[in-house]
Formats: C-alpha cells, sequence, structure tokens
C-alpha cells in the first residue's frame, strides 16, 4: 500500500476544526486499514513559525513551507478571516502559486477555497465554500464556477469543502476512494459520524435552508410538514391548515421562507427519505409510503433529480448499520 503524504498549512487565525477534523480522519485511516504508514501526515507554516488559531489555540509546525516536501494531498483549512484570509496570508497563497500544482490532490476546507483561488489554481474549476462567502467567492472569482449547494465538491484533482465539519465529510470520502468503504466506515463509527454524507448533500438541512417563516401559521405549517412527510402536503390542504386562500398562502410561503411550498416540501421528503436509507433496513417501498412518494418509482425520481443516484444504490453506499456494544 503506497504511503501517501498530507500536507497541511498553517497560518495565523486558521480554523482549529478545519485543521484538526481531516487530520484526525486520515490519522485514524491508518489505524483502520491496519497500515499506521497508509498517511503521513505534515503540517507547514510560513518560516516553520508558529499559529494561532481562530479560537486562541496554538498551533506548532512540523516545518516552514520553503521546507515542506511534495505531498500527495495538500490540504488548505479556512480561516476566520473568511474571504479575507487570502489578503492576510500572502506567503501561503505566493507559496501554493508555485507549490500547488506539484501535488496529485489539492483540498480545501470551508474558505481555504480563497487561498487556492487567489493562487489561480482553481480557475476554470467548478468549486464550493462556506454557505456565508458563496456569493462573495462567486464575485470576487468569475473564473470559477462556484456552487453554494453541495457540502463538499469533486472536480478531477481538486476537492473544495463547505464549512467546519464538512472538511471531515470531505476527508473521509478521500479515505473511501484510497482504502476502500470498509476503511472509511470503521474511522466514521470511531469519530461517530455519518459514513458519510454525499458531497452532493445540501449544506443545510430543509428547514435550515430555508428561512423561518415569520408569522405563527406559517410556522406551524413549517412544522406540520417536518412532522409528517406522508401526509397530504399539497398547497390546498396545507393553505387549510394555515388558514389562507391557497394563493394568499403560496404567496406569503415564498416571502417568508424563500422557497414556494412545493420545493419545500420536495426538500423535507428527500431529507427524511435519505435518513431513512441511512439508519433503517426499511424496503424501498416501505421508505416511499412513509416519506409521502406513494411509489418507489415516484422516490426514484426524486432521488435521481435532488441526489443524482437511485434510492437503491445510496443506501448502498451510505447505509451504515447499527452496532451493538
Amino acid at each position: 500500500m503506497p504511503e501517501r503524504t498530507v500536507l497541511v498549512v498553517l497560518y495565523d487565525g486558521v480554523q482549529s476544526l478545519d485543521v484538526t477534523g481531516p487530520v484526525e480522519v486520515f490519522a485514524g485511516a491508518g489505524w483502520a486499514a491496519g497500515d499506521p504508514s497508509a498517511y503521513r501526515l505534515r503540517t507547514a507554516s510560513p518560516g516553520g513559525r508558529p499559529v494561532r488559531t481562530s479560537s486562541g489555540l496554538t498551533l506548532l509546525p512540523d516545518t516552514g513551507l520553503d521546507s515542506a516536501p511534495v505531498p500527495h494531498t495538500l490540504l488548505i483549512p479556512g480561516g476566520a478571516d473568511g474571504a479575507d484570509g487570502a489578503g492576510n496570508a500572502p506567503e501561503v497563497v505566493d507559496w501554493l502559486r508555485e507549490h500547488g500544482p506539484k501535488a496529485e490532490r489539492l483540498v480545501s476546507v470551508c474558505t481555504g477555497s480563497f487561498l487556492l483561488a487567489a493562487a489561480g489554481l482553481l480557475d476554470g474549476h467548478r468549486a464550493t465554500t462556506h454557505w456565508a462567502f458563496c456569493d462573495e467567492f462567486a464575485r470576487e472569482h468569475p473564473e470559477i464556477d462556484v456552487d453554494p449547494e453541495p457540502i463538499f465538491v469533486r472536480d478531477g484533482r481538486i476537492a473544495t469543502s463547505a464549512g467546519v465539519t464538512c472538511g471531515i465529510d470531505l476527508a473521509l470520502a478521500l479515505v473511501e476512494e484510497d482504502h476502500g468503504r470498509e476503511t472509511a466506515l470503521v474511522v466514521a463509527r470511531h469519530l461517530v459520524v455519518f459514513l458519510r454524507r454525499p458531497g452532493n448533500q445540501a449544506q443545510f438541512s430543509a428547514p435550515l435552508a430555508a428561512q423561518t417563516a415569520h408569522r405563527e401559521p406559517l410556522r406551524d405549517v413549517q412544522r406540520w410538514i417536518a412532522e409528517n412527510p406522508d401526509r397530504d402536503l399539497s398547497v390546498d390542504s396545507l393553505a387549510a391548515r394555515a388558514r389562507l386562500s391557497p394563493r394568499h398562502f403560496a404567496r406569503a410561503f415564498h416571502a417568508e421562507t424563500g422557497v414556494t411550498p412545493g420545493r419545500y416540501v420536495e426538500r423535507v421528503r428527500l431529507e427524511h427519505a435519505r435518513r431513512l436509507l441511512e439508519e433503517t433496513t426499511h424496503g424501498v417501498a416501505e421508505v416511499s409510503r412513509a416519506c409521502g412518494y406513494g411509489t418507489p418509482e415516484a422516490m426514484r425520481r426524486a432521488f435521481v433529480r435532488g441526489l443524482g443516484t437511485a434510492p437503491v444504490e445510496y443506501r448502498r453506499r451510505f447505509h451504515v448499520p447499527r452496532t451493538t456494544h
């Protein structure tokens, strides 16, 4: 099994979990695969100086950037400065511009994508970043195809993830790619996280992705939808629950949540179906009924449209069996 060097770049203001989350995944993979040398983890900073994270922790790097080996995987974490991180870490950007093309795999976590972008390494590629900075990312870098929805994006040798904990999801995906699903599953269980949220999963769950309505009747409808995905969730039915006319309800719901009632229902049902496929052994037909799809074919179309895969394939890849202790 070839050794893969993972080099994590550190700088002042870096987000500590962007560093430690992926590092714990890669370190755990060596143990899970029965080969401690599966990944050789290294950290480097400008001049090899200690760095102070955004939360006040001090990290001591292994080496300076100028002395760092050419890695298999080059990982750039984000920082508290967000989009300003590139401007506040010019030494890192200059180093990335020269050395980034030499790595076999370029990875960013959260706003680390701004550093890769400033170095010109994301030009012509699809990428993502923390949801709060996606609009700014797209404005500053029109040469990048910015996708604000997924928790991580793979585009050839480049992988970018959304905020903070999404770096763990991306690292698990890379471990699965390098060492197989079983190894990644062992790591996920050890860290008590999902194996693994698919990259095209939205950065927010359906209720979080939409705004919470201001008016109580509409908030009650949002709760009702989340708690009863198998019920009649047509506009007429929901409008009657809110005691509004269908036209008034549809306009008010969209104005206060940012999505149409139909789109909101679609997101809730898809999220509920994913969770059942990941966490239970219910059959596809049973899941489709429980989530209001009615038929397996209707659910299959919703999965292909929303996730790019069929329910059976989704379960094969992402079902996490319950374990007993």
